[in-house]
């Protein structure tokens, strides 16, 4: 009998929680602050990694018991900075439901005068909003809303807990990881919608077929298919994209592992030529 609902997840759970484990060995036995700084700059990339991983527990858990999945989402909230059912109230149900209406989609990427915004403007505005669109969210959801602040009480009472033992340790380990983890987060959102102005689903993502790109998001290059059937788990997603990718527009479709602003600004051209 397993736990798990897919076994897709057993390798990404067991990464999560060697890198977890890896945090407390240097937050109990570092001494020196380069030895702390270091294993932030090293771990950076492969906890920003799990950022992806932690969206898809969120659209629909790894555990068949409500216990793990709850136990599962404290290393995630460690090394990503997104507490339980924070990206259910702020994207599953703040974005998904409004990411062709940019005047209440949670992630949105138009500016309140209707510009598109840059990168880093985008992503700062998703970062240091996050939570407080989360919380305005779950008004309108109590029960995920009873569960998101439960959970996030208790990731705080457990980082006081490590600045209490060591603050600066706590500091690099913890804090400012999950900070730039979020951060980073935000801002490769940017090249899923960003530009698309439609009302047509199969015309509202870009998609990244990139092998390793796919590896390390979890299949997060296939965005239409993400879209359009969210509660999917992200393994299957290869395949259903291969089902609907003929009603996908070619230029919405690119194969790099960074796309890079000129490719993204000629999709978006295209899409307002052919929408005009």
């Amino acid at each position: 009998m397993t736990f798990f609902k897919y076994k897709a997840d057993y390798v990404p759970v067991f990464l999560l929680c060697s890198i977890f484990v890896l945090d407390l060995v240097v937050f109990f036995n570092a001494e020196h602050l380069w030895q702390v700084v270091t294993w932030m700059i090293i771990g950076i990339a492969p906890k920003s990694v799990f950022c992806s991983f932690s969206h898809h527990h969120q659209h629909l858990e790894t555990f068949k018991q409500p216990i793990l999945n709850r136990l599962i989402e404290v290393p995630y909230a460690c090394i990503t900075g997104i507490t339980s059912h924070l990206w259910f109230l702020h994207h599953v149900v703040g974005h998904h439901m409004n990411f062709m209406d940019q005047t209440k989609d949670e992630s949105r990427w138009k500016r309140a005068n209707g510009k598109l915004m840059s990168e880093f403007e985008y992503a700062f505005s998703v970062w240091i909003t996050s939570y407080a669109r989360a919380v305005i969210v779950g008004k309108r959801f109590p029960k995920q809303m009873k569960i998101f602040i439960i959970m996030a009480l208790i990731q705080l009472g457990l980082l006081t807990v490590l600045f209490i033992i060591n603050w600066q340790n706590a500091l690099f380990v913890y804090l400012l990881p999950m900070a730039i983890s979020l951060f980073l987060t935000a801002w490769l959102t940017y090249y899923h919608h960003a530009g698309l102005d439609t009302q047509n689903e199969f015309e509202a993502s870009f998609n990244c077929t990139n092998s390793f790109y796919n590896l390390v998001t979890g299949n997060l290059g296939y965005h239409t298919a993400h879209h359009k059937r969210w509660r999917l788990h992200w393994s299957l997603l290869p395949e259903y994209h291969k089902s609907i990718e003929q009603k996908i527009p070619e230029h919405l479709i690119h194969d790099r592992f960074f796309s890079g602003k000129k490719l993204h600004q000629a999709a978006v051209k295209i899409s307002e030529k052919t929408a005009a």
